[in-house]
């Protein structure tokens, strides 16, 4: 059967599918499609995959996608991130039984895609995108797509598209943010530029960004003239975004867990969904947020969850006639319902800075001193003083390391040549030396390996002594006839 192209491939393979769950990494997962589809999610994408690892490690292969075999979830698109045309096309080989269309991500703005090279980081490099599009059109059996991110400019934009087009993808996600818009800096989507797009390709084109509700992704198809609409964070907070309800947060995080029972994931995953749904809840009671945290089974986020419930319904108990929603929420924190991702001055005042820019710290607010100690910690810092209590951060008590002579790393205190392990074992193989303090022994290994080829020279059997000493009579009868 001949591969599907273009709206072809949107209207039969993907059912003419609206509304779409993006790629999230450790967040799109199996049990999570299935709740999203559930509640009228009409297309899936995978979380994003690596592709260099997806090609050497059979375990992420089944982690992430060869696990039980689910049909309700379909249709599925698999996302990759990768640079290297090869290494993408051969991971695409892989994964192409097991969904119904590959993608590259080029739409990643984090700091481990540009330490990777991938991602939106790659949106300049045209002729490397050019031959990795080209080289999986041609060799897989399902169709590629792309994902990307805007440039500043929308008519750089419009010729990015085109050049992915001409390469051969077959359908294009356009988040309408740059590279640079990202965490409380993201500011709004320009739909413009998603528009702008559209009108110029003839390929189907997916909007993502500004999605907190269906009103706004029937806003957006209408103002756009997109196929669908993808959304990350909308669907995070409320599943059932597509539904247009906004349902208790216990139940969709009950119908969750009963999922993940079925279809299990890392622990972490179920967290940080938890984490999601009961974002508003959460800011409310602290202590739970807290147990959430630190809690190591399935069963204890059971029970998290649980307790959060009864809570809720306590405070709906108690309610009030006429009560309304407290801290500006547009419904009380039960609910399920878009969280607004501060700016850089509300951020800013959360940490308690005034937001100029002497005040401002970055993305988080780090160590203060304050009459001699530090106060204020990172949320990193925060988990670990939760883990051990004891636990300082004060720069002044950490330990001093002497350095190594030859790279100034740390050098072992028993080292005999002064140096860090790795700079004292390239040593002590080059010199054929001892280090004790490493647990290093080349000479000692050496010595025992030339002693014991002495005892093996020594250790002969009769027959090989007899053919030895005639061996020797006919050297010394051959030496002295020459010498005659």
């Amino acid at each position: 059967m001949p591969k599907l192209r273009g709206e072809a491939f949107w209207r039969e393979t993907l059912r003419s599918a609206h509304y779409v769950v993006a790629p999230m990494v450790d967040q799109s997962e199996l049990a999570w499609r299935l709740l999203s589809r559930r509640h009228g999610a009409q297309l899936c994408y995978t979380p994003m995959l690596h592709a260099q690892v997806f090609l050497r490690d059979a375990n992420y292969r089944r982690e992430n996608l060869y696990g039980e075999a689910c049909p309700e979830d379909r249709p599925l698109i698999v996302q990759f991130c990768a640079n290297d045309p090869e290494v993408f096309v051969q991971a695409a080989l892989l994964a192409q039984d097991y969904c119904d269309a590959i993608d590259l991500n080029l739409g990643c703005p984090q700091m481990i895609a540009k330490r990777g090279h991938y991602g939106a980081f790659l949106q300049e490099e045209w002729d490397l995108l050019q031959r990795m599009i080209l080289l999986a059109n041609e060799k897989l059996s399902v169709p590629i797509t792309c994902k990307i991110r805007v440039f500043p400019d929308i008519d750089k934009t419009v010729k990015y598209a085109q050049m992915l087009e001409k390469a051969g993808c077959q359908l294009l996600t356009v988040h309408g943010r740059t590279k640079e818009q990202k965490g409380p800096l993201a500011g709004v989507a320009s739909w413009e530029h998603i528009q702008a797009v559209r009108k110029a390709v003839n390929i189907p084109v997916f909007a993502n960004g500004n999605i907190q509700c269906l009103s706004d992704v029937e806003e957006c198809i209408r103002k756009t003239g997109v196929h669908g609409v993808m959304t990350a964070e909308g669907n995070l907070h409320n599943p059932a975004l597509f539904e247009g309800r906004n349902p208790l947060v216990w139940e969709m995080a009950e119908e969750y867990l009963e999922i993940v029972r079925k279809y299990p994931c890392p622990l972490s995953y179920v967290r940080a969904h938890l984490f999601k749904l009961w974002h508003h809840t959460l800011q409310v009671y602290q202590q739970l947020r807290e147990e959430l945290a630190k809690v190591k089974t399935l069963e204890g986020i059971v029970d998290v969850n649980r307790e959060l419930k009864l809570r809720c319904q306590e405070e709906i108990a108690n309610q009030k006639e006429g009560e309304k929603p407290k801290e500006g929420l547009p419904f009380f924190h039960w609910i399920c319902q878009p969280y607004i991702r501060p700016g850089p001055k509300e951020r800013c005042r959360e940490n308690g800075d005034s937001g100029t820019e002497k005040g401002v710290r970055g993305k988080r607010a780090l160590e203060e001193e304050e009459d001699g100690n530090s106060e204020i910690l990172s949320k990193n810092k925060q988990k670990k003083k939760l883990r051990n209590p004891n636990k300082s951060f004060d720069p002044s008590l950490k330990p001093k390391y002497a350095k190594c002579d030859q790279c100034g790393n740390p050098k072992g205190n028993k080292c005999v040549f002064n140096m860090c392990r790795g700079c004292c074992k390239k040593r002590a193989f080059k010199e054929v030396a001892d280090c004790p303090g490493h647990g290093l022994l080349f000479k000692t290994k050496y010595e025992k390996s030339l002693s014991w080829q002495h005892s093996q020279r020594g250790i002969q059997t009769p027959e090989t002594s007899q053919r030895g000493d005639a061996e020797v009579g006919e050297t010394a009868v051959l030496k002295e006839a020459g010498d005659n």
